[in-house]
């Protein structure tokens, strides 16, 4: 019977650890977290936060576009005010997950890819690149797809 009992052990502690494993794969691999995820909201709390620094403003977004991935996170958002209403030009940001916050990163010191202006705004394979060397590890799978 003990030894029925030992194996029953050992194979749940089995279970438990391979689930631990499987979450922190999915907390690595590619996704969009879900509205009113502890991760969403402390990605839109960074992004807010610096908003009313710059404006005083406090808003909400509308999340165009969310990517996380590896640490990283590309955000296209629209700020908009109580009633739901635009109240400035949206835009993407990127967020480095360090130090156990979200922080943005500095979009102005990449280069811009010459044939194609728009920069982040519609970023192109030359200015994920351009990124991508300023700074390493950015996967290029965060970024949204573009259109033709």
């Amino acid at each position: 019977m003990k030894i029925r009992f030992m194996l029953l052990l050992i194979l749940m502690a089995s279970f438990e650890l391979n689930g631990f494993s499987m979450a922190a794969q999915n907390q690595n691999a590619l996704h969009t977290p879900a509205k009113g995820s502890p991760e969403r909201k402390a990605i839109m709390d960074v992004l807010r936060d610096d908003f009313f620094k710059q404006s005083g403003q406090h808003v909400v977004y509308q999340v165009n576009h969310l990517k996380v991935h590896q640490g990283w996170a590309w955000a296209d958002v629209t700020p908009l005010d109580d009633k739901g209403q635009a109240i400035a030009e949206g835009g993407p940001a990127l967020l480095h997950y360090e130090k156990g916050a979200w922080t943005i990163v500095d979009l102005s010191v990449v280069a811009d890819d010459p044939d194609d202006p728009l920069g982040p705004m519609d970023p192109s394979p030359l200015y994920i690149k351009n990124l991508q060397k300023k700074y390493p590890g950015v996967p290029a799978d965060i970024f949204p797809a573009r259109h033709k």
